[in-house]
């Protein structure tokens, strides 16, 4: 196919200051622009989302269209911006990210030269990001943390399963599997599913990069990740192929991890080295993350993040496997009242 027109679909939801951001990357783009729509599906915002697409419209080269709905959800915004889409290829990205300049034309590239049905990308800071989402980045997307099964590096430790904020595919692989499900957190990933199942190939491309800007504080962080856990334990419950034992690690390493702080606290010799390789460990991989990011505050903030993203996942994945595993109770969701504060 040649030529291809592109249709990108961002879900917005009182995220006025990031779209601004995200929009600024599309018109910087190094692809054509006559190749490309943008398609702004709001979920019902209150704040002047609106105003600030309007405001684009003026400036770009390119069609940005502004839609509405009332609040639903992500995937039903996702949903709404699909059937108003008119491209041939499909691109996924979200309002707290930023485009890299090359990142349609490195997709575009891709399949035109060997077409794939469904792709995604990895996600990385920016040197004017806050210290807090550096470290939350860096905690993501290290291999030694979850980077080796989101999707960071050719060499994964899981199947790799794009997501929305960096995701794309085919108007024909869409139009077979159909869009996004009811799930809040997690319906990217089982939407991949389906396209995985459909027999589509997917392809990582690791040169199609956006800047992820992520949550902008301790708290937020928390409650996004506790979410992440419940999201796995309901995968599991559409898919049981959707959890695999590296799944189960941020569990384990919780319960290990409170297990050994309790020995330490009452004094056993042999959990006291544990106690004291488990900072080691913290600290090296902290020292890693400051070299990384080039930031001290990075490095100094490291070891409250890295326990919160590994500990909060783990906590909602527990919290969800027995009230849906093991008591039997319907799909879960988490934080849902405050959950961007």
């Amino acid at each position: 196919m040649e030529n291809p027109v592109i249709s990108i679909i961002t879900p917005a939801f009182n995220r006025a200051e990031e779209v601004d951001y995200l929009i600024r990357s599309i018109q910087d783009q190094t692809l054509d622009h006559s190749q490309f729509e943008h398609i702004i599906s709001d979920d019902g915002s209150t704040d002047n989302t609106e105003d600030v697409v309007r405001k684009w419209r003026e400036k770009v080269d390119y069609p940005i269209h502004f839609i509405s709905q009332e609040n639903q959800g992500p995937g039903a915004a996702r949903n709404h911006g699909l059937k108003q889409s008119s491209g041939d290829l499909i691109l996924f990205i979200d309002s707290d990210c930023e485009a890299d300049p090359k990142w349609v034309e490195k997709i575009y590239t891709e399949f035109t030269q060997n077409p794939f049905g469904a792709c995604g990308g990895p996600d990385a800071s920016k040197a004017d990001f806050s210290v807090v989402q550096k470290a939350i980045d860096f905690a993501m997307t290290s291999f030694f943390t979850t980077g080796g099964m989101r999707g960071h590096s050719e060499k994964m430790l899981a199947k790799f399963f794009p997501r929305t904020h960096n995701m794309g595919m085919t108007r024909e692989v869409y139009e077979k599997v159909g869009g996004f499900g009811p799930l809040r957190h997690g319906q990217d990933i089982e939407m991949s599913n389906r396209i995985r199942r459909s027999g589509a190939e997917i392809r990582f491309i690791k040169d199609a990069v956006v800047y992820h800007r992520r949550r902008t504080g301790i708290r937020q962080f928390f409650k996004q990740v506790f979410n992440w856990g419940v999201a796995r334990v309901n995968l599991y419950k559409i898919d049981k192929q959707l959890l695999e034992p590296i799944h189960l690690l941020p569990s384990v390493a919780l319960t290990a991890g409170l297990s050994i702080i309790a020995g330490f606290v009452i004094g056993v010799p042999y959990f006291s080295f544990l106690f004291l390789s488990i900072l080691g460990a913290l600290g090296s991989l902290s020292i890693l993350g400051g070299i990384k990011r080039s930031s001290i505050g990075v490095m100094i903030i490291l070891p409250i993040i890295i326990p919160i993203q590994i500990g909060g996942y783990g906590l909602g994945f527990i919290w969800a496997f027995i009230n849906r595993v093991i008591l039997g109770r319907g799909s879960m969701t988490g934080f849902v009242k405050q959950y961007y504060k």
